[in-house]
């Protein structure tokens, strides 16, 4: 048999894989795919949770958990509140002052964002040739104000805040700042290191200005796969299809991500990208929201719209949109590529 490649399960393989899972009369939202968080029934509001591992980055990794788990409880319209933390450190060169860095990046990033700390696991994991951190964010939202990813409907606009791929970018920038060295400046290199927090991989403000612009039928975080895996996750979520134009006039893609993306031979539009924020609107309502991303000084891009029929992403230029088999990042980390 095959091994699986680096990066999330085959779309397919996963779904078969949830039909084995037990629910629960609370749960409003379970594992599906394309939803970013669970949702339980408290009664008179929503509980919220998530968790996400950081593999492929190691500087600031524990500022980057805390800024993905609290990104995928944004997308539901949730406030982020209590966060624990699973710390795995690698056998042999784990350090006290590795320990240390780690522990008060989360701190950093929590304190922050108004974020307690409530638990959870740290030791030192044989096998691992680096840190790794697992996170769980846990959040509140009331009920009438819960988005979905699988919201959308037919007639909706499709929208990406910022760009893309603003976390391949960085994480480019800073993995393999020595091999670029010699195609790039240092000052560009810096530039791109930064995206890190300029224009930042959170979209908990993203995240929050639509929601209170109202008319939002739904919220996706694209990490993994980029923007192409993160549109095919919102078609089979929502079950419908996706007309766009990702390579024509609305091209959401950074000059400066791009071109490390070249540089390596990797795709942008299937790059790890968070730090912009999927969304779909109601036509009735994009007035409002591009004026307030513009008073917010977001960039956002139209990428299309929502149709009916089988889930598919159709680009206006090359037709249908293959789904990528896996984050084109994970090739910088794979010892076979």
């Amino acid at each position: 048999m095959n091994p699986l490649p680096l990066g999330k399960l085959p779309a397919k393989l996963l779904s078969e894989l949830f039909t084995l899972l037990p629910g629960g009369p609370r749960v409003v939202l379970g594992p599906r795919t394309g939803e970013d968080a669970a949702v339980i029934d408290l009664g008179t509001r929503y509980l919220v949770l998530k968790t996400d591992p950081i593999t492929f980055a190691t500087e600031q990794i524990g500022w980057y958990a805390v800024q993905i788990n609290a990104n995928d409880i944004a997308t539901t319209g949730a406030q982020p509140l209590w966060f624990l933390a699973t710390i795995l450190l690698p056998e042999r060169t784990a350090t006290e002052e590795m320990a240390r860095a780690i522990f008060t990046q989360i701190a950093d990033a929590c304190r922050e964002m108004s974020v307690a700390v409530v638990g959870g696991h740290t030791e030192i994991t044989a096998g691992l040739d680096r840190p790794i951190v697992v996170g769980c964010m846990v959040g509140e939202v009331a009920k009438d104000k819960l988005i979905r990813t699988g919201g959308a409907q037919p007639g909706d606009l499709i929208l990406l805040t910022k760009g893309a791929p603003i976390e391949a970018a960085s994480i480019i920038a800073r993995e393999k700042r020595d091999a670029l060295a010699g195609q790039f400046s240092a000052e560009m290199l810096e530039h791109c290191a930064n995206f890190l927090y300029d224009p930042g991989i959170s979209v908990v403000r993203d995240a929050r200005i639509a929601a209170e612009v109202g008319g939002v039928t739904s919220m996706h975080d694209p990490t993994e796969g980029g923007v192409l895996t993160a549109l095919w996750e919102l078609a089979e979520a929502s079950g419908c299809a996706l007309e766009v134009d990702l390579y024509g006039d609305r091209q959401p893609w950074l000059p400066d991500a791009v071109a490390l993306c070249a540089a390596l031979q990797l795709d942008p539009a299937a790059a790890i990208a968070s730090g912009a924020l999927l969304l779909t609107v109601r036509p009735d309502r994009l007035a409002a929201l591009q004026a307030a991303y513009r008073q917010a000084n977001i960039p956002i891009f139209h990428l299309g719209q929502i149709a009916a029929g089988a889930p598919a992403v159709r680009d206006r230029t090359r037709g249908v949109l293959a789904r990528p088999l896996r984050d084109e990042i994970a090739r910088l980390f794979d010892s076979n590529d």
